[in-house]
């Protein structure tokens, strides 16, 4: 048989230790202030029936879910019923099931199937993978995790102004000092259609002007056109598309103005302004944070507020971003539930704090130290000062083979072991042993008692 070189489909990857270490830190960090802020976590299956996932993200999210063929059991069975039945096999659908494209549908269908077990308001995070059959680039994968928080059961403004509070906490945390998070009102944009004279198109001008940053101006006119906009219309829009400068309150003033005869664009400016508003109420400023009307967000289900976050200098895209819907559950049978969320994409923000060096020196995770021996009898003292150790709370581990006292160092420098614990002749006939500490290369010799003390200082 020839050797078959390992591979992993694009767009996915292996962690190592020092990744995962740098992961679960960003995880712990997330999750403590999604619990700070009252959110109960829960977890869904990675994968769903299509018929859940369909229809939610706009004809561009469906053509990138993952679907998953029938399983050759499923195909076996319902050939063996024609069969019997002395009919002709049928080939059914391939595919009933996908891989989850986000984790805000399926909470939505959780919801519902659950309503009378849970209480509204209903707040709850989950940190899960998600797929998606995109082209595999920098800070864009086919797999990856995401950090979702939703509140449903309430259509209070408090909501989104909460989000903004907790994205800048963990942003705090990781030390992120230059970033944006936009904002806008999907009601604001469907208020800047009706006042071009396009009112009902606000699905086709969020699809266009969602691609403002990544395509430029002269392109989504162009793409506007295409999807029927007018001439008038695009010129009207223009003070809107154009590349502005303006402030937040600059922008408020505009838009005042602009959506002065939209009854729904006025009503999305004056949630705007009441989310900047509670934002205040919790103590917080508008630092960074930018009123942006031309952010769109591709996924089709927000009615409301919308986010979206990007970091400076890093060139990774968006690291988090989610927004308002009115009726998700709707489709699901349980109508005229409104909630809001947002996710922080996992995969994109370790890209961010590994560019700009932004993760901690030490994790504090992985062994605080290893047991090293110079003979059999010494490694079965070395067993139980081990389990010791490990009944402290110490983690710790004993190099397995009897090997040469130079090969068990190297194990432990390799894997960043702050001490090692050496037992030889001397400290077994004693009870003592000897603690090294690998970065200062100090070593003295203790009892188990004074070495446990030590290592938990």
């Amino acid at each position: 048989m020839s050797k078959q070189k390992p591979s992993i489909p694009k767009g996915m990857r292996d962690f190592g230790p020092v990744e995962m270490a740098r992961r679960n830190y960003i995880f712990t960090t997330i999750r403590d202030t999604f619990r700070l802020f009252g959110y109960e976590q829960l977890e869904t299956p990675a994968m769903e029936n299509l018929s859940t996932l369909t229809g939610k993200y706009g004809e561009e999210g469906d053509q990138l879910l993952f679907k998953v063929l029938n399983s050759g059991e499923f195909l076996k069975k319902v050939n063996d019923t024609a069969f019997k039945s002395g009919e002709t096999a049928v080939l059914p659908l391939l595919s009933e099931k996908g891989l989850r494209y986000d984790l805000t549908v399926p909470f939505a269908r959780y919801v519902v199937m659950h309503q009378n077990e849970i209480s509204f308001p209903f707040k709850r995070f989950q940190m899960q993978p998600v797929w998606r059959a995109d082209r595999p680039q920098k800070g864009r994968y086919r797999e990856f995790y995401q950090c979702d928080a939703d509140v449903v059961g309430t259509d209070s403004l408090i909501c989104e102004a909460e989000i903004i509070a907790m994205i800048k906490r963990v942003f705090a945390a990781f030390g992120l000092a230059d970033y944006s998070i936009h904002l806008n009102n999907r009601k604001i944009l469907s208020g800047i259609a009706e006042v071009a004279g396009a009112a009902g198109m606000e699905a086709e001008l969020c699809v266009a002007i969602d691609k403002l940053d990544k395509i430029g101006r002269e392109r989504v006119e162009e793409e506007l056109y295409q999807k029927g906009f007018s001439q008038e219309a695009v010129a009207v829009l223009a003070p809107v598309l154009e590349a502005s400068e303006r402030s937040n309150g600059e922008w408020l003033d505009f838009l005042k103005a602009f959506l002065a005869n939209s009854v729904v664009g006025s009503t999305g400016l004056k949630e705007v302004e009441e989310v900047l508003s509670f934002l205040t109420l919790l103590g917080e400023d508008t630092r960074f944070l930018t009123l942006d009307p031309v952010l769109a967000r591709g996924l089709s289900y927000y009615t409301g507020a919308i986010f979206e976050v990007k970091v400076s200098g890093v060139g990774v895209g968006s690291v988090s971003g989610g927004g308002r819907y009115d009726n998700l559950t709707g489709v699901f049978g349980l109508p005229d539930i409104s909630g809001v969320g947002f996710s922080f994409g996992v995969d994109r923000l370790y890209d961010v704090l590994d560019a700009l060096n932004l993760f901690p020196e030490a994790q504090n995770e992985g062994t605080r130290v290893m047991l090293a021996h110079f003979g059999a009898e010494e490694r079965k003292q070395a067993m139980a000062y081990l389990a010791a150790f490990r009944r402290a709370g110490i983690a710790a581990e004993i190099y397995p083979d009897l090997a040469k006292i130079k090969k068990q160092f190297n194990y432990a420098d390799k894997k960043n072991i702050a001490f090692v614990a050496i037992l030889g002749a001397e400290e077994l006939a004693n009870g003592t042993l000897g603690l090294k500490n690998m970065v200062s290369g100090e070593q003295e010799t203790l009892s188990l008692e004074e070495a446990i003390s030590r290592l938990q200082g």
